[in-house]
């Protein structure tokens, strides 16, 4: 299991886990398609352990002011 995964908070900082998947699966398909990363790729690191690195870095995340969705209530 990627250990970013193992914290709630980074679950809660997208607005839950329903959210949290759906901005990985978008942004696992960006990379698929030709993306480049928004941070720096470790020696063997996974598509899916640099979009959580990008998460935990604020790289990406959800535009609430382009969707219906409402922002995840403040921690």
């Amino acid at each position: 299991m990627i250990e970013a995964l193992k914290h709630e908070e980074l679950i809660t900082k997208i607005g839950g886990r329903f959210r949290f998947t759906a901005l990985v699966q978008k942004r696992l398909v960006e990379l698929m398609e030709g993306s480049r990363p928004l941070v720096e790729r470790r020696l063997g690191m996974t598509d899916i352990e640099l979009v959580i690195e990008e998460i935990r870095q604020d790289k990406i995340g959800i535009d609430y002011q382009k969707t219906d969705l409402t922002p995840p209530p403040a921690p």
